[in-house]
């Protein structure tokens, strides 16, 4: 299929296989990428400027040079907690889980002084506070309670899967519902001291052991995963959508939805 000239401004793609597909003299002002597989891509004589990105960056090479490891590291450096999500033993992951805890009970009790209806006001298209939490929520039954515990059906109603994520029968996904927040808050703080109970008896024998495969439709899909790579993913989905309901936050404080 061949484009040339063709004028596609304010055109939407959604759930589009663009594969070996080549742009050639093509404007991209303005342009949002969202959930995005960029792997292999190759930029020839671009001009990249005023740009922002954020998500998994690994073997970024800007003009000769790889500049994923000297972002890494200036992101530790901006924040020495961020060394401690990369765990290597169980008592590194109890220590991780202490600084979760601690860091969310801070940002939680910054919202509470927001008016409520700011909580599930979205920033730029991405989840309210609440929806954030309730995503956590699900995180947690996805990859504690159903892939380590075995639970083929965690879910709560208040679950929210990521957008991404196809419709799979049984789990919930109710972008509607405006539940409080100190009911998502009931429901997340019964989800992390399930956490919390897993880390405390966590050995590391239990960190190499592959999980059973939990059929039934849901996530993870039905497969065998070690559990410390469960673990791991619970951590990474902790401290990153922190940051992401602590940037919205400030916006929200300051009057910028």
């Amino acid at each position: 299929m061949d484009f040339t000239d063709d004028d596609l401004r304010n055109s939407r793609f959604r759930r589009v296989d663009l594969t070996d597909t080549e742009f050639h003299n093509s404007d991209f002002s303005r342009v949002q990428f969202r959930e995005c597989d960029f792997t292999g891509v190759v930029m020839r004589a671009v001009d990249l400027v005023d740009v922002s990105i954020t998500g998994d960056i690994k073997n970024l090479v800007v003009n000769g040079v790889d500049v994923a490891p000297y972002v890494e590291a200036e992101l530790d450096r901006r924040d020495p907690d961020r060394i401690k999500m990369r765990p290597l033993d169980p008592e590194g992951f109890r220590v991780a889980w202490d600084i979760i805890e601690r860091r969310w009970g801070e940002l939680v009790a910054r919202a509470r002084g927001l008016n409520p209806g700011l909580l599930h006001e979205s920033v730029d298209g991405e989840w309210s506070f609440v929806e954030t939490l309730r995503h956590l929520v699900f995180a947690t039954d996805a990859w504690v309670r159903r892939a380590i515990q075995g639970d083929p059906s965690p879910w709560s109603p208040l679950d929210l899967p990521w957008d991404g994520m196809a419709d799979t029968p049984g789990v919930p996904r109710d972008r509607l519902i405006r539940p409080s927040l100190d009911d998502v808050l009931e429901l997340r703080r019964d989800r992390m001291d399930g956490v919390r109970a897993v880390l405390d008896g966590l050995t590391e024998q239990d960190m190499d052991r592959f999980t059973d495969p939990v059929e039934g439709p849901g996530w993870p899909p039905p497969r065998s995963f070690s559990v410390r790579t469960c673990l791991q993913v619970v951590l990474n989905e902790e401290w990153l959508h922190r940051q992401f309901a602590e940037r919205d936050l400030n916006l929200l404080d300051a009057g910028s939805p």
